[in-house]
């Protein structure tokens, strides 16, 4: 009588022998990845912590890093009153709803008639101008800028949106084109064999489509317009017109500055952006990715 034997091959236990290695590599990478957000996050965290801590002290404690030895929850209602925070707010909000709105209806615009006609000598110039336009400092047209605007009799509100609008149109352009070479032309020529004209193509077609694009556009340009300093400083000459940035700088006089109220204004100034920050922020850094690959 035989026994039949069997033969166990090996090879079966390789593969399990290699996955611990790249295992533990791969984890290794993540752990200074995540050492190095947290040195970064520091860079954001530490003075924040020092903006909440001053402007809860008292003028004599501001130079100090500790916790205030009491709360001043009244800076925020004296920072309130000394920057008449209701009005400079409401011109911000108004001027920010504005840019906002009209750059939505003409940078899309405009960059859907560059995108559709890149192979157009005059439209390929027109889109490196603009991106062009990008690189050029601002203080180097800041000073022509005012004046020309003032001869204009837009040194107010409306020159100041209009602005935005124009100033922005680089960026703008950038984000949105790329975007929309990416949407197939076969849904614009089967609308055309319908009837529609080129009009009505992009409010019916072409503009939803753009909505991570338009939202990441539109949170830029609120962002700008909301937290800008230099351009209402240079353009707006009449006080009640006055955004909160501007406003804020009551706080610094020739002799002293107030840092607590100055704190605190600061704060209540930044709360509404940081609120739609934290809701909107996968659609800035989505849309402004979408942008850029495709």
């Amino acid at each position: 009588m035989t026994t039949a034997t069997t033969t166990i091959q090996p090879t079966a236990n390789r593969p399990a022998t290699a996955a611990p290695t790249k295992f533990r590599k791969d984890r290794r990478i993540n752990w200074w990845l995540t050492a190095v957000v947290a040195v970064f996050s520091l860079t954001i965290l530490v003075p924040l912590y020092f903006t909440v801590v001053t402007a809860l002290k008292t003028p004599a404690e501001a130079g100090s890093f500790s916790l205030p030895s009491s709360w001043q929850w009244g800076n925020f209602a004296a920072a309130s009153a000394k920057v008449d925070y209701p009005r400079a707010a409401l011109n911000s909000a108004i001027i920010t709803v504005l840019a906002v709105s009209l750059t939505l209806v003409t940078n899309t615009f405009v960059a859907y008639a560059i995108a559709r006609n890149m192979d157009k000598r005059f439209f390929r110039f027109l889109y490196y101008f603009f991106i062009a336009a990008m690189f050029v400092p601002f203080p180097v047209v800041m000073l022509p800028l005012a004046k020309q605007m003032g001869s204009w009799h837009l040194d107010n509100q409306a020159g100041l949106i209009v602005l935005y609008v124009i100033l922005g149109l680089g960026t703008n352009l950038f984000i949105a084109t790329g975007f929309i070479r990416s949407i197939p032309v076969s849904l614009e020529e089967a609308a055309r064999i319908d009837g529609a004209g080129t009009w009505r193509i992009f409010w019916k077609i072409i503009f939803p489509l753009m909505g991570p694009i338009n939202a990441t556009i539109a949170i830029m340009t609120a962002l700008w317009a909301w937290n800008d300093f230099l351009l209402p400083l240079i353009i707006l000459t009449n006080q009640h017109d006055q955004t909160i940035p501007l406003a804020q700088y009551v706080f610094s006089s020739q002799f002293a500055t107030n840092y607590p109220q100055a704190f605190a204004s600061y704060l209540m100034a930044m709360a509404p952006v940081l609120v739609v920050y934290i809701f909107a922020q996968k659609w800035v850094v989505g849309g402004v990715m979408r942008g850029a690959v495709k």
